[in-house]
């Protein structure tokens, strides 16, 4: 990455961590990256705000995975903290030309998924924390972002960006307790840099890009404007550097066999405790005996949900994709009840995308293949159940698949339309 040089000692090495996370592979059109996108649209990026002990010089800086350069943006006071803050923000245009009305809850997806990525990508020795509801408008001062009513006046040829989340890596056993006064000490520096104009932010129709930006600035505002609430990251054993340079989503034919119930208790157990909040996780599970699986509070491995195939339904409130019926199992994020205030909307999105993306990563440690699902329709599952309708909705899948006797096939991009 430009102007890391040679990483000094005892140093975060962020060459290493954003390789790992959200760079484009080398000699690649940039599509399939190590993180998850709906499409491979890639709208998440990264702006960097790098106190003192990193292997780049203090300052604000926008990340390019593309290039897998970081262009300084602005310089940092003497007095902001250790370590390295990643504000991840989105910039809808290109997925909501993609996918229009359901553009907005995979823009919360993705950001998930790339708060995963960081945090998995994050050496064990490091301390890293991750913080999912932040106000945005917090979130942008910080980045030195403009807010969205005058950032096309102020940096005409960009796309505003909504800031949604904020990644925080330091090192362990520093003074590092204060998350919230560390984006504080972002706040009064001036804006920075305008960020560099990308390709795509004119091709959405018009009044779907403005309902989606309004929307989504809607859910991303606190409750009260506090720095949010910052939760430890740490990833599975399992997982090394290398797996997280080889995790793809699988093509869908790679998907059929039915994963071992233990591992697929693993992976479950993964989702469930990747973050302490957010939605709840049952598996649909194919093979001689299909069941809805959870886990159990107090015991190991699953207990049966319900009896019964749920998997052609899944396909069919998955926008009607049909693959999605013969997964080997699937796993599900649900929650979100349809009178949920903006602020768990977000957060259950959010959440589900972390875990699911920390999910993927341990499956693929595993040896099992993967895909995530993020387009979701009328997908009430606690309905299907007897439930009381609109309480308990599907908000995020990843279909899993065992080995079986056929060569995997190449990757493919990681959610499909």
């Amino acid at each position: 990455m430009a102007g890391t040089g040679a990483t000094a000692e005892g140093s975060i090495d962020l060459d290493r961590v954003l390789r790992l996370s959200l760079a484009a592979p080398t000699g690649t059109p940039g599509r399939l990256r190590p993180v998850p996108s709906a499409g491979a649209l890639h709208p998440v990026r990264a702006h960097l705000l790098l106190g003192p002990g990193c292997s780049l010089p203090p300052g604000r800086y926008a990340y390019d995975p593309r290039t897998h350069r970081a262009h300084p943006r602005g310089p940092a006071s003497a007095d902001v903290p250790r370590g390295a803050l990643v504000v991840l923000t989105v910039a809808v245009s290109r997925t909501v030309a993609h996918y229009g009305h359901r553009a907005w809850p995979l823009l919360l997806l993705d950001t998930g998924h790339a708060a995963a990525a960081l945090a998995l990508a994050a050496s064990p020795a490091l301390d890293v924390r991750v913080c999912l509801d932040a106000d945005a408008a917090l979130l942008s001062a910080a980045a030195g972002l403009r807010g969205a009513p005058d950032w096309q006046d102020a940096w005409p040829g960009t796309e505003p960006e909504l800031p949604l989340a904020v990644v925080r890596v330091v090192h362990r056993g520093g003074r590092s307790a204060d998350h919230e006064g560390a984006l504080s000490a972002w706040v009064a520096l001036p804006h920075g840099a305008a960020p560099a104009p990308l390709p795509g932010a004119d091709t959405a129709p018009p009044r779907e890009l403005a309902a989606a930006r309004h929307l989504l600035d809607h859910i991303a505002r606190a409750p009260e404007p506090t720095g949010g609430t910052w939760h430890p990251a740490a990833r599975p054993k399992p997982v090394t550097d290398d797996v997280l340079e080889a995790r793809r989503s699988a093509p869908t034919g790679d998907l059929n066999h039915p994963p071992g119930i233990d591992l697929l208790a693993r992976i479950l157990a993964t989702a469930r405790t990747a973050h302490p909040a957010g939605p709840a996780w049952t598996a649909a599970a194919g093979g001689p005996a299909p069941a809805l699986y959870a886990s159990v509070p107090g015991r190991h491995g699953l207990g049966v949900r319900a009896s019964g195939d749920a998997r052609p339904t899944l396909a069919h409130w998955a926008a009607r994709q049909q693959w999605v019926g013969t997964a080997g199992a699937v796993l599900l994020a649900h929650g979100c009840p349809e009178d949920a205030p903006p602020a768990a909307v977000r957060s259950s999105h959010l959440i589900a995308g972390y875990a699911v993306g920390a999910a993927q990563a341990h499956a693929t440690a595993l040896g099992l293949r993967s895909r995530p699902i993020g387009s979701w329709q009328q997908a009430d599952l606690g309905a299907a159940l007897g439930d009381t309708p609109g309480r308990d909705w599907i908000v995020h899948g990843l279909a899993l698949g065992g080995g079986g006797s056929a060569p995997p096939s190449p990757p493919q991009p990681a959610s499909p339309p």
